[in-house]
């Protein structure tokens, strides 16, 4: 379990929890704080010794989001090895060799890990049985043998735009798999949902560097072309700790101003009526933003103390206390709310996604298919239904702006292969863009985990269907649709609803 944050605890029983009357306050005593993790043995005993784990400097100095990642391999390991009665400090290497074993190879795992997910699993369990002074260590990342030499994540995924249409039309919008409206859909969040797919398919932003977004952070400086618009990721939110640049689309702008002037507004006013922000423990009000290079938040909370802090150095954590002066009341800077009018935290996007991709199944699996397992679903009952993770926008818009920047490439300067790879070495390739675009260090990070299934293909070959054919002639029928359709018929991994198993009149719509 979990340190929640201060105004997620809800109500807690009169009678305590876990033997202790007052929870929050025994946690902060320990020096627990929010998103700390607990572990609790299956006896309902608090686990002392990983107790002080957790506390530990090298833990600490872990990110929430990593500390929470950690927290749950960790986990994993101890319940298995509980269940064989082994204690954690006596396992030995063959005891781990076993577990590496069941969780990446065995057939009896329905839910078998890639080598990425192991290799951070291992990274845990190391630091685990360093801190505890294990000798000899039962498992160490730093060994080749402990590690998976095949270790490309394996929830990678790429939705082709239209499948991204389909996918937003049965998933988010409520239509059927014949493109009319579902019978009592409610689509009170419709808006808000769409809104956020396209920012991160426009953009490549990351689940938290989209989810954490303020109002005034919202691009509104398009480029001389009039079709992109450029803002800042800060480095709090960026996985690298950096500043960076980032392009979204008009559209998706438009999109944005859209929600905030119907469904925001709506649900900040019902928030405003029941009185949901007056009962907030905090509330720090912005007084202004500086502009510059680095734009500096002012901000008074509720006994009038003044504080502020630079706009890239605010976590997700703290932008969520920040509100703004509306017309009718203190309101949220937080750009995403939930019905109830409070900052939606990134993390829910996931079951945002879940629930639209449950409703992709609903659409067009049988409900004998829908009751098998998704790990142990066949190829072809899988490649009925499109599945989309907040993640895999981000991979999906790298694998669509390397196709968009290869084909603009070629048309715009008419450039021979010799006169690509002259102009590669002057200026960089398309791979370096995209590569850029995603806020990557380096390139070969784009290429294995970003684009990996056309790393095998020659430039040549990814536009071959624009080019001249042997007899001198251009096929003009086919377009970036049918480019995508290749390559997923071509390569594992790309979603496309040419290849879905049955025909669907909305594709065609979409």
């Amino acid at each position: 379990m979990f340190v929640p944050d201060p105004e997620r605890w809800g109500p807690l029983p009169e009678e305590g929890v876990l033997g202790v009357r007052d929870l929050p306050a025994a946690l902060d005593a320990v020096g627990l704080r929010p998103g700390d993790p607990v572990f609790v043995r299956p006896d309902f005993v608090v686990d002392a010794v990983l107790l002080q784990f957790a506390l530990s400097p090298e833990f600490r100095s872990l990110e929430r989001e990593s500390r929470r990642n950690y927290a749950t391999d960790i986990r994993l390991l101890l319940s298995w090895l509980w269940r064989r009665g082994v204690p954690w400090r006596a396992a030995t290497d063959a005891d781990l060799r076993a577990y590496k074993e069941f969780r990446v190879d065995s057939p009896l795992n329905p839910q078998r890990v890639g080598g990425a997910k192991w290799n951070r699993e291992a990274a845990a369990l190391t630091q685990l049985y360093k801190w505890a002074k294990v000798s000899p260590l039962p498992l160490d990342v730093g060994r080749r043998a402990d590690r998976e030499a095949s270790a490309r994540s394996s929830r990678v995924s790429w939705l082709t735009p239209r499948t991204w249409g389909l996918w937003q039309d049965l998933g988010l919008r409520g239509l059927g798999r014949d493109g009319a409206p579902l019978p009592g859909w409610d689509g009170r969040t419709e808006l808000r949902n769409t809104s956020f797919v396209g920012l991160a398919l426009s953009s490549g932003l990351r689940r938290q560097e989209a989810g954490a977004m303020l109002t005034f952070e919202v691009p509104t400086r398009r480029l001389r072309s009039g079709r992109y618009c450029h803002g800042q990721v800060a480095r709090a939110l960026s996985r690298s700790k950096r500043d960076r640049t980032y392009y979204t689309s008009v559209e998706s702008v438009r999109q944005l101003g859209a929600y905030s002037e119907s469904e925001r507004t709506w649900a900040i006013q019902r928030a405003q009526q029941e009185g949901r922000y007056e009962k907030l423990p905090l509330m720090r009000l912005v007084t202004n933003v500086t502009h510059g290079p680095a734009p500096v938040v002012h901000w008074v909370d509720r006994d009038r103390v003044a504080g502020r802090r630079e706009l890239s150095l605010l976590d997700w954590r703290e932008r969520q206390w920040l509100f703004v002066e509306g017309p009718h009341g203190p309101e949220p800077a937080w750009l995403w709310l939930t019905e109830q009018g409070m900052p939606m935290l990134p993390d829910r996007w996931n079951t945002v996604f879940w629930q639209a991709n449950q409703r992709c199944e609903e659409a067009l699996l049988t409900p004998e298919e829908r009751e098998i397992p998704r790990p142990l679903r066949s190829a072809a009952i899988r490649g009925k239904a499109p599945y989309a993770t907040p993640h895999a926008a981000r991979h999906s818009m790298a694998l669509y702006m390397l196709i968009v920047l290869n084909e603009l490439m070629d048309k715009k300067y008419g450039l021979t292969v010799a006169d690509r790879r002259d102009f590669a070495q002057l200026y960089g390739d398309p791979w370096w863009l995209v590569k850029t675009l995603l806020g990557h260090r380096d390139v070969e990070t784009t290429k294995e985990h970003y684009l990996n299934p056309v790393m095998h293909m020659q430039l040549e070959s990814i536009l071959a269907f624009d080019t001249e054919d042997e007899h001198g002639e251009t096929d003009r029928t086919k377009d970036l649709n049918g480019l995508f359709a290749q390559l997923a018929r071509e390569t594992s991994g790309i979603q496309d609803i040419e290849l879905l198993v049955d025909a669907l009149p909305i594709a065609a719509a979409s």
